[in-house]
């Protein structure tokens, strides 16, 4: 009974021993359970794998949840060799990763390589891990850790590295805005525009940029239609840390995230300063004449335009004036281009300020001026301003240098709708009527009216046919006596050119020389009847006349041309010629705009022993001083003064004035266009030197002036002109 007792206690006690056990191993399956579980919920959870590396046998075993869709998925596991998981890429950088680990150059072994999943597909992971087992020796025998996928992360992070780096190389600068208008970051084109720092900059308002040309209300209302519409693009001014400011193209638009909300203001900034002003100087090169200023052909085309619209419009009148500087050419020559530079700007300055600002005055080109002037009356009104231009003139026009330069314009007009009903006509026909008052003596305008057309037609044939006038031999020399008061006797002649056109007829001398002045053909003709004049003198020195004198007109071409001294010195040689017996006549027009420039030239001729002569004198703007300077011989007092001399007091004063300069200076004193006794009488009385004129002979030609001069008496100074004149 004891036995069985105690063998009963004894089994009872294995159940109780055997019940324990089972308990106690539930509670650890159930324990461990719960860990992989707590393990599953958190490799779901951060969406990491857990990994254990064997350093033996470089099996590599893998451990992570099956499905990131929910926490309750299974756990996959799987068991690889780690040769054949890692790309064939990162393969030595893992090794060089792990022996840097196991020789304790590390803490911890980390390291970004591409994994085969089970799809065999290559994702990005980043590993981490330690070890989790050693022998005996401490040496490393397993390595445990977790990876975590990072395809997606190194994709987005390569995204913004290259866009950072789109950023950084832009040249248009780029900041970055929170909602408060504050930079949040910029680039560094947007650092070089503005002259900050990155420092300056980021976490500050933007108003550091604003610029003093637009008031604060101006950049507020800006910055709602930002808030408003999302995006605002447009140019502003704005202000770099120096202060400078500058015109800037702007264009900002909003970053929302995915729920609609804002985040941040993106602006694009462009300077454009440099663009704008580039734009301004094309528009004004389009429109206006750099050198003076004035609005050009095609600004001038464009506002006759509107006038003739509003003309039309209104029932009134337009004139148009066409202005053409008198021997602009001579003295542009004689100075040089930067003196017919300021000449051109003073005439301009000269001509606005005549005409007023409200009218249009514009530059063609060379010296051609011309003025649009807007609701006349009748067409008096614009020869009213024509007078007032020539009078503005008639005072010599100041250079930067404060040297005085005389000049006139001739003017030529037209009127909408008398005479044209667009801008090319009108035009047209101001042009031809400015070529009508240079023919007419320069310094004066002219109305345009239907016969010009005619002249104009006729002067383009005459200036064809004037080509080929020494080929033709048509040109001839004529020669007109001028007798010396005091001794009664005929001291010289002048030589004056004529042509006769087998198609034309007789052409004035008036009519072709400045068409021989504006080809450049004077050159050729000039010399030609210098070398004819010459040649006749010497024909009568050799029938006995050895005490005579030859004057020659000079153009201004043939005086600025470099050789003429040469010129005049060879056909002298040629002829055999003394100097002495040749004078050369200039306009006093040409020689007193030019008088310093050419004073040099013409002291060539002096030296060479040829005489001077100012021809016309009175009727240009003189200087005494210049004149006093200048190696003149001669003076030749114009007949405009002569032919009212007896009845005009004026003239009369002006005669006399003259006559008492020049002899002040040592001048001897010529009178033309002489036509009556009564003037000689004056002139006498007055100790004039000579005299020139139908009173004593009109021009003849060789034969008839030799004749002339043989058959000369003193007893013949009383007798009148018409028995004189007789050859």
């Amino acid at each position: 009974m004891v036995a069985a007792a105690a063998v009963s206690v004894l089994l009872v006690a294995l159940l109780v021993i055997t019940f324990k056990r089972r308990q106690s191993e539930k509670t650890y399956i159930e324990r461990l359970r719960e860990r992989e579980e707590r393990l599953k919920l958190a490799l779901w959870a951060t969406g990491e794998r857990y990994w254990d590396y064997d350093v033996t046998s470089g099996k590599l075993y893998r451990l992570a949840a099956e499905s990131r869709e929910s926490p309750s998925g299974e756990m996959a596991e799987d068991v690889a060799d780690s040769d054949t998981v890692i790309h064939p890429d990162d393969l030595p950088m893992v090794r060089q990763r792990v022996g840097d680990y196991l020789a304790g150059q590390t803490d911890t072994f980390l390291a970004e390589l591409r994994i085969a999943n089970r799809k065999g597909d290559w994702v990005w992971m980043r590993a981490r891990g330690r070890a989790v087992s050693r022998d005996a020796g401490g040496r490393i025998l397993r390595i445990a850790g977790t990876a975590l996928n990072i395809t997606g992360t190194r994709a987005a992070e390569r995204e913004l590295r290259i866009s950072s780096e789109v950023l950084r190389s832009m040249n248009e600068a780029v900041a970055v805005i929170d909602r408060n208008f504050d930079f949040v970051s910029v680039n560094p084109a947007f650092l070089r525009m503005t002259g900050y720092d990155e420092g300056d900059v980021v976490g500050r308002n933007t108003n550091i940029l604003d610029s003093l040309q637009h008031d604060t209300a101006f950049y507020q209302h800006i910055r709602e239609q930002i808030r408003r519409k999302g995006r605002w693009n447009g140019e502003i001014w704005q202000r770099r840390k120096d202060g400078e400011e500058f015109l800037c193209q702007i264009e900002s638009s909003t970053v929302y995230d995915k729920n609609g909300q804002l985040i941040l203001y993106v602006t694009v900034l462009n300077d454009i300063t440099q663009q704008k002003r580039a734009e301004q100087e094309l528009r004004y090169l389009a429109n206006f004449d750099t050198l003076t200023n004035l609005p050009n052909r095609s600004l001038l085309s464009e506002r006759l335009s509107r006038a003739i619209v509003r003309a039309h419009r209104e029932d009134n009148r337009i004139a148009v004036l066409f202005l053409d500087l008198d021997r602009f050419k001579d003295v542009n020559d004689s100075l040089g281009h930067a003196a017919g530079d300021r000449i051109l700007r003073a005439a301009a300055a000269r001509l606005q300020q005549t005409v007023g600002m409200h009218h249009t005055v514009a530059r063609l080109g060379g010296d051609e001026f011309t003025v649009v002037l807007e609701n006349l009356d009748t067409p008096e009104d614009a020869d009213k301003v024509a007078r007032e231009i020539i009078m503005a003139f008639e005072a010599p026009l100041l250079l930067d240098d404060r040297r005085e330069i005389a000049i006139s314009p001739s003017i030529g007009i037209s009127l909408y709708p008398d005479h044209a009903h667009v801008p090319t006509e009108l035009l047209k026909q101001a042009d031809t009527a400015m070529y009508q008052a240079k023919a007419a003596g320069r310094r004066t305008f002219m109305r345009y009216d239907d016969a010009m057309d005619v002249v104009v037609r006729q002067r383009a044939t005459i200036s064809g046919a004037l080509r080929k006038v020494l080929d033709r031999g048509e040109l001839r020399v004529v020669f007109q006596p001028q007798l010396a008061l005091a001794q009664g006797r005929i001291t010289g002649v002048e030589a004056l050119l004529r042509w006769h056109s087998e198609e034309h007829g007789e052409i004035a001398p008036v009519d072709f020389i400045p068409m021989a002045e504006e080809s450049g053909l004077i050159l050729e003709i000039g010399e030609w009847v210098l070398r004819e004049a010459c040649l006749t003198l010497q024909r009568w020195r050799q029938h006995g006349l050895g005490d005579l004198t030859v004057s020659v007109n000079v153009s201004v071409l043939q005086l600025l041309r470099g050789d003429f001294p040469d010129v005049v010195s060879r056909v002298l040689a040629d002829i055999d010629l003394p100097p002495s017996a040749l004078e050369l006549e200039l306009t006093e027009s040409v020689l007193m705009a030019n008088a310093e420039h050419t004073a040099a030239k013409l002291q060539a001729f002096r030296e060479l022993g040829v005489s001077l002569a100012i021809d016309d004198f009175g009727t240009g703007y003189s200087s005494l001083a210049y004149l006093k300077r200048l190696p003149i011989t001669t003076i030749k007092i114009d007949k405009a003064f002569i032919g009212d001399l007896t009845h005009d007091p004026e003239d009369a004063a002006i005669t006399s004035t003259v006559i008492t300069m020049a002899h002040s200076l040592g001048l001897n004193v010529v009178a033309e266009g002489v036509e009556t006794e009564a003037q000689v009488r004056f002139l006498r009385g007055q100790q004039c030197d000579e005299v020139q004129g139908f009173w004593l002979s009109p021009p003849l030609d060789a034969h008839a002036c030799l004749a002339f001069i043989r058959n000369w008496r003193p007893a013949q100074a009383g007798a009148s002109a018409p028995s004189l004149a007789a050859p």
